[in-house]
């Protein structure tokens, strides 16, 4: 399982230098005119996790597989995306296969680099990009309720389905999304929900880029953005696209005096895959051997045999055990030998839930 996040935003907002500066490699084209990407690219970015460079110190495997997010850079949506305007339709049903949204929302003052409306104003773009996704919603759901209620005659049992969608359509043509909806946790909501893949249930992480200057201080347009996440309990990061893509190629050493010289801990790059585990309830845990250091990523809450099942479903199957080492416990003793010989391995069954940073060997018989 991996983490999969849809990049979204008006045209020319940054969000294709974004993905280049993210993904580490120029594969989606930045250019200075609208719709300067026709094709959503797709790549796959590994987790930086100091943890698992510090286990294959220890075990020296032949080779080290992080934890990786699938970042998917979406062409620019403008007004009446949702009825096929700019590059419509297609690139909204590419936002239905991911897992959560970065809305990356320009923030910065710059005359050379032109805006589709003219001007910033960053609520008024969020609005722009909401309301497509909201009747594109719409779309979805009236079609399916039109399709359910054909069917009702030969399969009384869609009723309840039917009429808890009709709730949902009123909620969605009031301007509210999906993820609001009251009875979203009802069995027939969950079951359209998952049909539809509704793009306003997603989680949405409010992206505010700004040029270089504005990564110390916020300006009035990242307070705004700001703001507006907080009201709604979403998650918000400020980058700055043009830097991130500075930092491309730089050496680790190098890497750290670039960031502190803007005054910031941490690239773009770790703040967006921090809050998106964050958002989506992920964590990762290892396994560590000669062939092969590894992390995993599951959801918080997780039992040993979902745990598992990650690596492969006979794993979860054929579930017996599982022989489990802290991560801090595995650093101090520096060998799985060690970590048994001092009895902090531990030996779980079915029940036991998973903890952040597990080394993890399982046992299974199918």
């Amino acid at each position: 399982m991996s983490l999969s996040i849809g990049i979204v935003g008006l045209p020319n907002v940054g969000k294709s230098t974004l993905f280049n500066a993210l993904t580490k490699a120029q594969n989606a084209e930045s250019a200075n005119y609208a719709f300067c990407t026709i094709e959503p690219n797709k790549a796959v970015v590994p987790v930086p996790d100091k943890r698992i460079e510090k286990l294959a110190e220890l075990v020296n495997p032949e080779k080290i597989q992080h934890a990786t997010v699938d970042f998917i850079d979406i062409a620019g949506l403008v007004a009446g995306a949702s009825k096929g305007e700019g590059l419509g339709n297609k690139f909204l049903g590419n936002i239905r296969e991911t897992q959560a949204i970065l809305h990356v929302v320009r923030c910065f003052d710059n005359d050379d680099v032109i805006h589709v409306a003219n001007s910033v104003d960053p609520l008024r773009d969020i609005e722009i990009i909401e309301t497509e996704l909201l009747l594109a919603d719409v779309q979805s759901l009236d079609t399916r309720i039109e399709r359910m209620g054909k069917q009702l005659k030969g399969d009384k049992t869609l009723g309840p389905k039917l009429e808890i969608g009709k709730k949902l359509l009123d909620h969605l043509n009031e301007g509210h999304p999906a993820n609001t909806f009251p009875e979203k946790d009802r069995d027939e909501a969950v079951e359209l929900f998952r049909e539809l893949r509704l793009i306003t249930a997603k989680n949405i992480i409010y992206c505010a880029n700004v040029d270089e200057n504005g990564l110390g201080e916020d300006n009035d347009y990242v307070k705004q953005v700001k703001a507006l996440a907080a009201e709604r309990g979403a998650e918000f990061v400020k980058i700055s696209a043009r830097m991130e893509e500075d930092l491309i190629g730089l050496e680790d050493e190098e890497y750290q005096e670039f960031l502190e010289s803007y005054g910031v801990s941490e690239s773009g790059l770790d703040q967006i895959i921090r809050t998106g585990f964050h958002t989506l309830g992920l964590m990762s845990y290892f396994t560590a051997g000669v062939k092969e250091v590894r992390a995993w990523t599951i959801h918080k809450g997780d039992k040993a045999p979902q745990a598992a099942g990650v690596i492969h479903t006979d794993f979860e199957k054929g579930f017996i055990r599982a022989e489990i080492v802290s991560y801090d416990n595995y650093v101090e003793h520096k060998s799985e030998a060690a970590c048994r010989s001092a009895g902090v391995m531990r030996s779980e069954g079915k029940e036991y839930v998973m903890n952040d940073g597990d080394v993890v060997h399982f046992l299974f018989n199918v």
